[in-house]
């Protein structure tokens, strides 16, 4: 396969390190991640991002103290006792003064009582405060650690059986023999580990190895496919180490094309995002994104940072967070949970990387189309140039291949392509490919 030039820098994670998968097939035929290219803007339906590719919103590095105490917030602390003795200061000052200009005073006050209703904190259960009242303790931090990386990210409960749904990248650092906690609201903290995870999708399934006397309850899935711009969004997660954050925005876009990694050379993984101005920083990676029922409609995933990024830094938000649609990520989910491997539908066509042009176009060799593949028995040939995948314009891989994975193996799609300056349009049976390494 061969990877896109262009578009060239993609949104990181909103978390840690990676390695997506690299499809030698596909349309998820991985490109690998852009270098160089054309400013996002110049590329309809990008994400967008430095030359790297900004980070994930991501893990946050743990620091060595295991990240029971944070400088950062420490920092906070000390500043808030800063300022509480310059107050004490001034209002000794204050009350100095009007004592002694109101000796005879009986009446005056200085101070103003709020004479609001009371009843106007009462918080109903659909308000800010009353979801995510209900869904804080539904909410986890992951802290991943490895041999050589460790990171900070977040996770919600999927079901009542212990199971953990989060980003793949935030897991990454632990897959292979690391240590993976899990702390819910209430401070406890247990071991977990790793289900299964998919590098594609940037899906990860985690398991508490002991669940006994921990009170479960999964934080409902709404229907992805139902966002539309304009509905209200609540994020939770664990910004920059500080778990239990809550933030709040729109739905921006919706079937945005983002391919993100974390700005060090790894592969993409590929989201049909809902795109977010909900506050969105380095640690929400896998957490919830809620609509205004409080019902999951995406995992945090991925954010456009503001400002030139260097590789493997981590940047703030600017209000753009992109999430991974959930009925996607529960179909991944369920399939780790019951095989442990992701499966991705597939087209079995290697795309052009090196194309500048509108849409994506297949690979000029003759192995650039799979015999007996998908898009070989609905006629696609070399060089053709696919413009549209059923009702998604197609300005890009990107854009081809996160619809792709929006769909099942088996589901049928209309493809549009152009072959010589000559528009066809064909049917095509997507095909399946099982696990994140080449078959």
């Amino acid at each position: 396969a061969h990877a896109p030039a262009y578009g060239a820098e993609q949104p990181g994670y909103a978390s840690d390190q990676q390695q997506a998968p690299r499809d030698p097939y596909a349309v998820p035929a991985t490109p690998a991640y852009a270098t160089g290219g054309q400013p996002p803007q110049t590329q309809p339906g990008y994400g967008g991002g430095g030359p790297e590719g900004p980070v994930w919103g991501a893990p946050v590095p743990v620091p060595p103290d295991g990240g029971r105490k944070r400088r950062g917030f420490g920092g906070l602390v000390a500043a808030v006792l800063v300022a509480a003795l310059v107050a004490g200061g001034v209002g000794g000052g204050i009350g100095y003064w009007a004592a002694e200009h109101n000796d005879n005073d009986t009446t005056s006050s200085t101070t103003v009582s709020d004479t609001g209703s009371q009843k106007a904190l009462n918080r109903a259960p659909t308000s800010v405060a009353g979801i995510a009242n209900k869904a804080l303790p539904r909410v986890v931090t992951i802290k991943a650690s490895g041999s050589q990386e460790s990171g900070t990210g977040t996770g919600f409960v999927y079901d009542t059986e212990g199971h953990i749904l989060t980003n793949n990248h935030v897991v990454a650092p632990a897959a292979n023999g690391g240590k993976l906690t899990v702390t819910f609201s209430n401070g406890k903290t247990y071991d977990a580990t790793v289900v299964g995870r998919a590098q594609g999708y940037d899906v990860a399934v985690v398991k508490l190895k002991d669940a006994s006397g921990v009170t479960l309850t999964p934080l409902p899935l709404g229907n992805s496919d139902q966002a539309a711009v304009g509905d209200a969004t609540i994020a939770i997660g664990a910004p920059f180490g500080l778990s239990g954050t809550v933030t709040t925005g729109i739905v921006s876009a919706v079937h945005r094309p983002v391919a993100s990694s974390d700005g060090q050379g790894s592969a993409s993984s590929y989201m049909s995002a809902i795109q977010t101005d909900a506050s969105i920083n380095p640690g929400n990676s896998g957490g919830p994104l809620l609509n205004a029922n409080g019902a999951v409609i995406g995992i945090n995933s991925a954010i456009q940072p503001g400002g030139a990024t260097q590789p493997g830094s981590q940047g703030g938000s600017v209000g753009l967070g992109f999430a991974i649609p959930i009925n996607q990520a529960k179909r991944v989910a369920d399939e780790l949970i019951k095989t442990g491997q992701p499966v991705y539908p597939v087209m079995q066509v290697s795309l052009d990387g090196q194309y500048q042009g509108d849409g994506a176009k297949i690979g000029a060799t003759s192995d650039s189309v799979q015999a007996g593949g998908p898009g070989a028995l609905a006629g696609l040939k070399p060089g053709d140039v696919i413009t549209k995948f059923d009702n998604t314009i197609v300005d890009s891989d990107e854009t081809l291949i996160g619809e792709i994975w929006q769909h099942q193996p088996k589901d049928k799609v209309t493809v549009v392509y152009t072959r010589n300056g000559t528009a066809h349009t064909t049917t095509v049976t997507l095909g399946a490919r099982n696990g994140d390494s080449p078959q």
